[in-house]
């Protein structure tokens, strides 16, 4: 990294991103929560459309609620490794009040197979997470 005088403050000039640098933000449990929290915005978001707009499907809802909450369960274990015992109930809760939610949006209706969906999801997503874990080049 070079240091250059620009008048009477001094401006960094940053290195060219290179694939270690990547990784290092991959390293970076900020980089990972605020994936979290946007991924659990649009989610939400996307939940209380009313379906009479179009909106991104797998093809089954059910589906739909796994991918979704398999998602957030593994950049979950990215952002909070070790908070795994608050991050995990939090996203079965997280379903439900999305469910509660649904049931005061037109057109949706709260189900409780959705939240089942949801926690499969999180059961599959926590065990990706570990798979990957096991295998990613970066540590942590």
């Amino acid at each position: 990294m070079a240091l250059v005088q620009v008048g009477l403050k001094e401006a960094t000039i940053c290195s060219p991103i290179t694939s270690t640098n990547m990784l290092g933000l991959l390293d970076d449990s900020r980089t990972w929560r605020f994936a979290f929290f946007f991924t659990a915005a649009v989610i939400l978001v996307l939940a209380l459309m009313p379906n009479t707009v179009p909106l991104p499907s797998t093809g089954w809802d059910k589906t739909n609620h796994l991918l979704a909450f398999g998602v957030l369960a593994w950049l979950g274990r990215e952002a909070w490794p070790s908070h795994q015992r608050i991050v995990l109930p939090s996203l079965v809760g997280y379903g439900v009040l999305i469910e509660v939610l649904q049931s005061f949006t037109p057109n949706r209706s709260a189900e409780v197979s959705d939240v089942v969906a949801d926690a499969m999801g999180i059961i599959v997503g926590r065990l990706i997470a570990a798979m990957l874990n096991r295998w990613r080049p970066w540590g942590r």
